[in-house]
C-alpha cells in the first residue's frame, strides 16, 4: 500500500510538471507569435501620445512618416513644382471649370483658396465675386509673391495673399463664407489642427469644398499618398464636426465634396 501510495504521488507530481511544462511551452509560444505581430507594427508605427499622430520609423517614399487616423501624409510640394499647377493640360485632364462652376458663390462672396498655390483658381474665384473678397492662404512666401503679382497685374485688387502656419490659415474667426481645398488637403502636416481653425474662419453656415485626386482610382497616374479615398476624407472631416452635405462625380479623376461648417460644436481655441 505505502509503494502504491508512493507511486500515486510520484505519478501525481509526474503529471503536474508535465502539464506545467506543457503550458509554459504554449505560453512561451504565444508570446513568442505576439511579438511576431507586434514588432513588424513597431517599425510601421510608434505611438505619439495624445496629440491623435503617429509615426512611422521610416517614411514612404512620397511621405513624412507621420500618420493621422491610418494615413500617412503626404509630402509637401515644393515651389519647383509649382509650375505644374498652371499647365495648360489641366483644363483637360482635370477639367478645373467644374469646380469653379459647381461652388456656391455669390458676387458678394468671401472665400478662402486654402494652399493657393501659384493662385490658379484663387484669380478666377475672384473674377466671380467682384464685390466679395479672395483670401489666397499657403505656407510657401514665394508662392504668395506670384500670386500677388498675378493679381496685380489682373486688376483684381480684392484678393489678400496670406501667409499661413502649418496649424492655422490665419484667418479671421467667422470671416469667410466659402473654404475650398484642391489637392492639398493630403500634404497638410496637421490637418486636425488646420481643419478646426477652418472652422473657426468659417462664418456659421459656411461650407467647405474639398477636392483631391481619388484613392480609389488606380488609374490616376499619382502617388497613393497624393490621393485619397471619398470614405477616409469624410472620416477626418467629420471628426473634427465638419457635416457631409453631398459628393459630386463630376471630375474626371477627383472627388468633389461639400461640407456644411454647423454652428454647434465649433472650437473656439487652437
Amino acid at each position: 500500500m505505502t509503494t502504491y501510495r508512493t507511486y500515486l504521488r510520484t505519478g501525481a507530481s509526474r503529471v503536474r510538471c508535465t502539464v506545467c511544462a506543457s503550458v509554459g511551452l504554449w505560453l512561451t509560444g504565444v508570446l513568442w507569435i505576439a511579438l511576431l505581430l507586434v514588432l513588424p507594427g513597431c517599425d510601421r508605427a510608434t505611438d505619439a501620445g495624445t496629440d491623435g499622430y503617429t509615426y512611422l520609423e521610416t517614411a514612404s517614399p512620397h511621405g513624412t512618416g507621420k500618420v493621422y487616423m491610418g494615413r500617412e501624409i503626404a509630402r509637401m510640394m515644393d515651389t519647383t513644382a509649382a509650375e505644374h499647377l498652371d499647365r495648360p493640360a489641366r483644363e483637360v485632364q482635370e477639367m478645373p471649370r467644374l469646380v469653379l462652376e459647381a461652388l456656391p458663390l455669390t458676387p458678394a462672396s468671401v472665400v478662402a483658396d486654402i494652399g493657393a498655390g501659384t493662385g490658379y483658381f484663387t484669380l478666377r474665384i475672384a473674377e466671380r465675386v467682384p464685390d466679395g473678397q479672395v483670401f489666397a492662404v499657403d505656407i510657401q512666401e514665394a508662392l504668395l509673391t506670384q500670386v500677388h503679382a498675378r493679381a496685380t497685374a489682373a486688376g483684381l485688387t480684392h484678393v489678400t495673399p496670406v501667409q499661413g502656419a502649418v496649424d492655422d490659415p490665419r484667418l479671421p474667426t467667422d470671416s469667410i463664407d466659402v473654404a475650398l481645398i484642391v489637392d492639398a488637403y493630403n500634404e497638410f502636416s496637421h490637418p486636425r489642427e488646420m481643419m478646426q481653425a477652418i472652422r473657426r474662419a468659417l462664418r456659421p453656415g459656411g461650407q467647405l469644398v474639398v477636392v483631391e485626386f481619388r484613392g480609389e482610382d488606380e488609374t490616376v497616374p499619382l502617388p497613393d499618398l497624393h490621393r485619397m479615398t471619398e470614405a477616409q476624407l469624410r472620416r477626418e472631416l467629420e471628426a473634427v464636426g465638419f457635416r457631409w452635405r453631398e459628393t459630386r462625380d463630376m471630375l474626371p479623376q477627383q472627388h468633389y465634396l461639400v461640407f456644411d461648417s454647423p454652428a454647434e460644436g465649433r472650437p473656439t481655441t487652437n
